[in-house]
């Protein structure tokens, strides 16, 4: 599902990836772990094609992503991969239903099906009936579930998530741990997390640990 092999990264003169390698099975939850200035975050930016590598070779379900335009790639985040992050950047004048539906706007699905599709998975994710509230009539677990379902929107094969139940509480970060077990075995998503959390690291299938710009277990 994803490979990448020799990804080196330097911001000026601090290297911050120092030749990373991993392999992600489809339908695998793999928690990246380790220090902070470990190279977790700069390393999830990359494999989620945030960021360019300085260089290495990254492939995502068979496409090297190196030899893509910078549209063709926009194109291809837009449509194959879910983001989920620590903050969970909803945008604060439309209701969750509108903010789940903006990247299936941005891929050009009609408002009818998208909104649809919308509802859907917030019902799905127990938001029934906040569809219509706005961020801050929602509590923080609820901003979060937002967030993952705006992530799955447009049906994407990969879903990488940075720190995201580092702002929640206990019981909300345990919820959204178990939905991500769920939507894992309910859609066969593939799921790559950065986390602190030693509870979400121990309900993953596999943990890697990072050390110095280097997966090193």
């Amino acid at each position: 599902m994803l490979k990448a092999k020799s990804i080196f990264k330097s911001y000026g003169q601090l290297q911050i990836l120092k030749g990373v390698d991993l392999e992600v099975q489809r339908g695998e939850i793999v928690t990246i772990v380790g220090a902070s200035g470990a190279g977790k975050s700069s390393l999830l930016n990359i494999l989620g094609t945030l960021d360019r590598p300085d260089s290495g070779q990254l492939t995502i379900n068979d496409i090297e992503l190196s030899k893509l335009s910078n549209r063709n790639l926009s194109d291809f985040r837009n449509r194959k991969i879910g983001f989920i992050f620590q903050f969970h950047h909803l945008l604060a004048e439309f209701t969750a239903v509108e903010n789940v539906c903006i990247p299936a706007f941005i891929a050009g699905v009609a408002r009818s099906e998208a909104e649809k599709k919308a509802k859907d998975l917030l019902e799905r994710l127990g938001l029934h009936d906040r569809i219509n509230h706005k961020p801050n009539e929602l509590s923080g677990g609820e901003q979060q579930r937002v967030a993952v379902a705006r992530a799955l929107i447009n049906n994407p094969a990969l879903i990488f998530a940075d720190e995201p139940s580092g702002n929640l509480d206990s019981v909300n970060a345990l919820e959204l741990h178990e939905l991500f077990i769920k939507l894992r075995n309910d859609f066969n998503q593939t799921f790559v997390i950065v986390t602190h959390n030693e509870d979400l690291a121990n309900l993953s299938d596999r943990t890697v640990l990072m050390k110095d710009g280097l997966i090193v277990q």
